[in-house]
């Protein structure tokens, strides 16, 4: 899953875009490079940004939208919002999963959204919201509560009407977890692989690298957004959401290749 913000704030500078005919080539550049899906977010979650109006998200989001359906129609196109207004615009423009990361608490009509349209929901655990998400970190297990509250969530959507093969878990890295929370869930990608939903980890350039690494920047993150990648998918992750698509994909092309080449 390859990143593309419309956003003027996002944590990492080099995600940033002017505008919407940047945002198209770039989707089209990462589908070219090996990403699957294409993730478009017109709203900056980073830890204490700033909300944008549900009208802003949408001019920046739907136009990116279309634009990527027209231009790569093979490409399965992702909305990451939080608000339901969003998505049913963005559904209505081609877009086929939601990235929900607010999952845990989501906005009214979502879950109803999500079952009438059939679209995929990317389900990520988080506490709060960007301006409080900080002050949420406390845990006394934090790999099982996050399991737990991910599994809670399934269920209410199924009882909704969300059928389960339309959900992915993803463990929110970096979203009301400390550092070693977040290293932890990582580590312990095994255990929610083999829970019954697909799973989704998004480690690229999160600060938790940069404490693992001395890096500070974000933008001095991308090989140890590689690094987690690779441990991810060899740990059984279905998917990766990152920011260096061909770079990731070479690694993971270098991967399986070895993989394969061990039964041959």
């Amino acid at each position: 899953m390859g990143i593309v913000n419309v956003t003027p704030d996002s944590f990492y500078s080099g995600s940033r875009v002017p505008g919407v005919d940047e945002a198209i080539a770039r989707g089209v550049a990462f589908y070219q490079a090996g990403a699957k899906v294409l993730d478009i977010g017109g709203e900056s979650t980073r830890p204490g940004a700033e909300a944008v109006s549900i009208e802003a998200e949408i001019a920046r989001v739907v136009p990116v939208v279309a634009g990527l359906r027209a231009a790569v129609p093979e490409a399965f196109l992702s909305v990451d919002t939080r608000r339901t207004a969003v998505a049913e615009a963005a559904i209505a423009a081609g877009a086929e999963i939601i990235n929900d990361v607010s999952a845990c608490e989501p906005d009214a009509g979502m879950a109803e959204l999500v079952a009438k349209t059939g679209v995929g929901y990317i389900l990520m655990h988080a506490r709060g919201n960007p301006q409080t998400m900080d002050s949420l970190t406390d845990y006394r297990d934090v790999v099982a509560e996050v399991e737990a509250e991910l599994l809670r969530v399934a269920g209410e959507l199924a009882r909704e009407g969300v059928r389960a093969e339309q959900v992915m878990l993803d463990p929110g890295l970096g979203f009301a977890k400390t550092h070693t929370g977040s290293l932890k869930l990582l580590a312990e990608t095994a255990r929610f692989a083999r829970l019954p939903y697909p799973y989704l980890v998004a480690a690229s350039r999160k600060r938790f690298l940069g404490e693992v690494t001395g890096r500070a920047a974000a933008e001095a993150r991308g090989p140890a957004s590689v690094g987690a990648a690779l441990w991810a998918i060899a740990q059984g992750a279905d998917m990766v959401r990152v920011h260096d698509v061909a770079e990731t994909v070479d690694a993971l092309n270098v991967f399986w290749a070895a993989q394969e080449a061990q039964h041959v």
